[in-house]
């Protein structure tokens, strides 16, 4: 599977040497598009307003139970075609930042983690 690579600090298109949009491919595109999965705030696709973690809608500003965070961004990790499994830890929470990964394991079997 291949993806739209992604510049890891500006989440923004990166162009290849020919100046073209540059591509990653499996192992990376699983584990860079789980994480644009779990950036995607519910509503914000325009074509699937469906897709998406309920961030406004069930965590910013709302103190939820940890496990309705790690169940909402392994729901969101599952939802990248070729992810069988996913699961969600949290490495602390301290004020109003959560830090953690989601691992994930794909078809083939090899395992992904994703850190947040």
């Amino acid at each position: 599977m291949n993806t739209l690579l992604l510049d890891r600090t500006q989440w923004d298109l990166v162009l290849d040497a020919n100046g073209d949009m540059a591509m990653a491919s499996n192992p990376y595109a699983i584990a860079q598009d789980v994480a644009s999965a779990c950036r995607l705030f519910l509503g914000e696709l325009w074509y699937d307003n469906t897709s998406g973690v309920p961030y406004w809608q069930r965590i910013l500003g709302l103190m939820p139970p940890l496990s309705l965070v790690k169940s909402a961004l392994a729901a969101a990790a599952l939802t990248v075609p070729q992810v069988v499994q996913a699961r969600c830890l949290i490495a602390s929470f301290t004020g109003r930042v959560v830090t953690g990964q989601v691992q994930v394991i794909d078809t083939t079997g090899a395992s992904h983690n994703v850190t947040f």
